[in-house]
């Protein structure tokens, strides 16, 4: 199945909408993998950018003016198209964040805190990023919740055999 979707996705058309992705380093096509720190933006979302910079500037959600509706709507149906990219039930399910960074703090802070009680666990992997565990740390604190830590091996890769000593009837699914 996996290589009926790898053959079925368009990516040298996606690809295509990255100018960014456009250039050559050391000779080879960039391959840009560094999308939770910055991710490249497509023509179409700069376009976007700079109609709304220059047509259509001001407060979302707030405003009464034209301008500011015609920014709420944007900014609305945007969410809808997001919804419906990736599948989600409904464009309620979508929340705009700034980054990763902020967006797991977002999930650790409200999912985690009215989710998790004392003597559940979540699991986290070595190869984490600080970004991610700092986070789950202080809400495991707070609650009395414990992080469990699957290993890596030397190739990088997750121990998937100690799964088995990790979970129990308080590992706690995360979303």
């Amino acid at each position: 199945m996996t290589a009926t979707l790898i053959q079925s996705y368009p990516i040298d058309e996606i690809r295509a909408c990255f100018p960014g992705l456009h250039q050559s380093v050391r000779g080879k096509p960039l391959v840009y993998l560094d999308n939770a720190a910055t991710a490249q933006v497509p023509q179409q979302v700069m376009d976007a950018i700079q109609e709304f910079h220059g047509q259509n500037r001001a407060n979302i959600h707030r405003a009464v003016h034209e301008l500011g509706q015609r920014a709420t709507e944007s900014y609305d149906a945007v969410r809808g198209k997001v919804a419906t990219f990736i599948g989600a039930p409904s464009e309620r399910n979508i929340v705009f964040t700034r980054g990763t960074t902020e967006a797991i703090n977002l999930v650790a802070n409200s999912w985690g805190r009215a989710s998790l009680t004392a003597g559940d666990n979540i699991i986290l992997s070595e190869m984490e990023h600080h970004a991610n565990i700092v986070p789950w740390q202080m809400v495991c604190d707070a609650l009395g919740t414990e992080i469990r830590v699957l290993p890596v091996n030397d190739n990088g890769e997750l121990i998937l055999e100690h799964l088995d000593r990790l979970l129990d009837s308080h590992t706690f699914p995360m979303p």
